[in-house]
């Protein structure tokens, strides 16, 4: 089992820059893939960016891939969403999630944090 807990969302103008960060629970964070969500109001949840264990593989969705980076410090037991030129589009709670391995689907979840994208 792993805790996720977000932070680092507020309030951007467009164009501007925002970094997400998950803090994982303790030495079995390394174990686990790690993905990025969002949902905006009245939409559902979708997928954002994938990474692996030790960051050797990475996947983006199209509607953010160039503009967003997924990356993990397992040191820190944490994984980072550094959001770049964004948009109000981008306006959503993000969350993000583990799992055990890619034959399963993700199973732990955080509670989210907010980011707001001014026009």
């Amino acid at each position: 089992q792993v805790q996720l807990v977000e932070s680092g969302g507020g309030l951007v103008q467009a164009g501007g820059s925002l970094r997400l960060s998950c803090e994982g629970s303790g030495r079995t964070f390394s174990s686990y893939y790690m993905g990025w969500f969002r949902q905006a109001p009245g939409q559902e949840r979708e997928f954002v960016a994938h990474i692996s264990y030790s960051g050797g593989s990475t996947s983006y969705s199209d509607s953010v891939k160039g503009r967003f980076t997924i990356s993990r410090d397992n040191a820190k037991n944490t994984v980072y969403l550094q959001m770049n030129s964004l948009e109000p589009e981008d306006t959503a709670v993000y969350t993000c999630a583990a799992r055990a391995s890619m034959a399963v689907p993700y199973r732990y979840w955080g509670q989210g944090t907010q980011v707001t994208v001014s026009s």
